[in-house]
């Protein structure tokens, strides 16, 4: 499921900061229930083109090595994801008792008349507003930081560097090579992983050969668009800032993450070829080259993401510290 590279705004900075409340995705006006209901319609129908294969799979208890990770390593449900949201500014007309019910939740109001919703800015900035600047922060210091494209991956062959058979996640799933050459593989590469989820998951031998020690508290100093792990958050932090981040912009960044970690899995030590996946060999320079191009295109889409996402937050009134 890949989708097309968004269209790029304006570089985000303090020179061209938003200041109006409106997003003007959907226009200045209230807009018509007959429409939104169509927009709210057409969200719903393409998160369940996403997301019920996943949800049948549960109910028969089958895992899937690169798809669950959009659901268990990112703690939202798939009815958060099918909840449309307009985006801050954005007000819509409520023509009938359903619709009000529809808008019936946390940090929206409704006027006075019962005729128009909208998201609360200020009951949202309340109650989020200290953690959605860090987010803003993290966002904007990693759009401005020049990209790294030379990790080629690594991180996943550290995660399983000298673990037994029984020790490796996913062990439905084969390794491509012997578990000696795989650990060759991590030994005969330079580690730069500056992400710190990721690094959180090598194994203890594998930890002192990262030529980087990223924590929680440096994230803001570290993460950089060329990482893979980067992009995919993308995802995390649009729905973390829901309702802020409109719909459209949430599955745009859920298709990006899907996209990367394909990615992630196919340059891993992992075989995932039965699985219907390509390999791409990063202990070749084929590999290499293959994984450099791919994640240059994933960074590009990622850092027009990450514009939109400050967008919508300086909508919303808040912006980096």
């Amino acid at each position: 499921m890949t989708s097309a590279p968004s269209t790029t705004p304006a570089p985000h900075g303090a020179e061209n900061e938003r200041t109006d409340t409106s997003s003007g995705r959907l226009g200045d006006g209230v807009v018509p229930a007959s429409h939104w209901r169509e927009l709210r319609d057409g969200h719903e129908q393409r998160i369940a083109e996403r997301t019920d294969a996943h949800i049948e799979r549960r109910m028969r208890q089958e895992s899937h090595p690169v798809e669950d990770f959009l659901f268990t390593y990112y703690p939202f449900k798939v009815g958060q994801l099918k909840k449309w949201h307009p985006g801050p500014g954005v007000r819509v007309e409520l023509a009938e008792a359903a619709d009000r019910r529809y808008f019936d939740r946390r940090w929206y109001r409704v006027d006075d008349h019962r005729n128009v919703a909208e998201v609360d800015l200020e009951s949202w900035r309340a109650d989020r507003g200290d953690g959605a600047k860090f987010i803003a922060s993290l966002l904007s210091s990693t759009l401005n930081r020049e990209a790294n494209f030379g990790c080629f991956g690594i991180h996943e062959w550290a995660m399983v560097y000298r673990l037994t058979d029984e020790q490796r996640r996913h062990q439905q799933v084969p390794l491509r090579l012997s578990p000696a050459e795989t650990d060759a593989v991590v030994e005969g590469h330079r580690i730069q992983c500056s992400h710190h989820d990721a690094f959180r998951f090598f194994t203890e031998p594998a930890r002192p050969l990262n030529t980087l020690q990223p924590s929680r508290d440096g994230m803001i100093s570290n993460e950089q668009p060329g990482c893979l792990h980067a992009g995919m958050d993308l995802y995390k932090w649009a729905m973390k800032i829901s309702p802020i981040a409109d719909s459209d912009l949430v599955v745009d960044c859920f298709d990006l993450a899907l996209d990367i970690r394909t990615l992630d899995m196919e340059a891993s030590p992992y075989d995932l070829r039965g699985w219907g996946y390509g390999v791409v060999a990063i202990e070749t320079a084929a590999g290499k080259a293959e994984y450099m191009e791919r994640q240059k295109e994933f960074s590009g889409r990622a850092q027009s993401l990450r514009r939109r996402l400050l967008d919508a937050l300086a909508v919303a009134g808040v912006h980096p510290r």
